[in-house]
């Protein structure tokens, strides 16, 4: 777990926006400064991230094409075998990645797929690999079955302010998503959790999504910032992007306000320049996921990232299993 002795938990809504809000050029230089203190600036967290169960999701998240309410028409498919997602683990790891990364859409898993979800956990980390799953909301027996298993890192986004959440999703509220991280943390586990830019939020929306993350007990260990992709027939298709100035400040503040966390540039970087991400970087961002695919969206092939790594003089940060650097 993050040390958290020296971090605050008590920002003010005042002292955010001032954060974001100051001159561009000194808000950069306050997060790589934050940000040289706790990591090596030239190093980038690689993760490998395969959805296990895709489609068919009871719930009505209007930016995903997997949601069984939204008009995408992706077709749902069972949880995937077990010896699969080991292979594919073994495959990641081969290629640099140091934490796998499991997903499944669905509203929370039931009792019946705990069993192969333990087997999962166990065969990844018997890779020397961390281990992180989304799968939804979880239940106590639930959270201790995932921890006894060895699971890592628990991913449940916030994805936007609690002001703006139920123009976003009506089938589940923002408490039940701050229960979730609520319920992973106090059972000992790591807390994945951020949220998604671009869905037509305010800025005042940004700043609040990652003030409701600061402010919790304890900070999230790893903070996943997404940029909208928009996918036909979704309510947000038709949404306008977002300035990317505005992106690089929302990955800002979260390295200012989360200084220990692992800020992850996830989704939407395959319509980002080499040039953006650079900047992402500079502000804070030292983690991405690798491969082409994020469970249904596109990503940037492995061959594009070496050769942004290699231009910009990164490395692939040495995480291990047990999540020391």
């Amino acid at each position: 777990m993050l040390d958290q002795s020296t971090l605050r938990t008590d920002w003010t809504r005042e002292e955010a926006e001032k954060i974001y809000n100051q001159p561009f050029m000194d808000l950069l230089f306050q997060a790589h400064t934050v940000h040289r203190q706790h990591f090596d600036p030239n190093q980038v967290q690689k993760s490998k991230l395969l959805s296990i169960k895709t489609g068919g999701c009871a719930e009505d998240c209007a930016y995903c094409s997997q949601s069984a309410r939204n008009g995408a028409q992706l077709s749902a498919s069972k949880l995937i075998e077990v010896e699969r997602v080991i292979a594919e683990a073994k495959k990641a790891r081969d290629g640099g990645a140091t934490r796998y990364c499991m997903g499944a859409a669905w509203r929370s898993p039931k009792d019946r797929d705990m069993a192969a979800l333990e087997a999962m956990i166990e065969g990844v980390k018997g890779l020397g690999m961390e281990t992180c799953m989304t799968l939804g909301m979880l239940d106590d027996n639930q959270v201790f079955r995932l921890r006894d298993a060895g699971l890592d890192y628990y991913n449940h986004n916030i994805d936007t302010s609690e002001r703006y959440y139920s123009e976003i999703i009506t089938t589940r509220t923002f408490a039940d998503r701050i229960d979730t991280l609520n319920r992973v943390r106090e059972a000992g586990m790591k807390v994945c959790a951020g949220g998604i830019v671009g869905m037509g939020e305010q800025q005042m929306d940004r700043v609040d999504m990652l003030l409701a993350l600061a402010t919790l007990e304890e900070h999230p260990d790893s903070v996943p910032v997404n940029m909208l992709i928009p996918i036909a027939d979704t309510p947000l298709a038709d949404v306008k992007p977002l300035d990317p100035i505005e992106f690089v400040r929302t990955i800002a503040l979260a390295r200012i306000l989360m200084p220990k966390s692992h800020v992850r540039l996830s989704a939407g970087r395959t319509d980002m320049t080499d040039e953006l991400q650079a900047m992402c970087v500079f502000a804070g961002a030292n983690s991405i996921f690798v491969g082409d695919t994020l469970l249904t969206a596109d990503n940037p092939e492995e061959d594009k990232d070496s050769q942004l790594f290699a231009r910009l003089g990164l490395e692939a940060m040495n995480v291990g299993c047990d999540g020391s650097r």
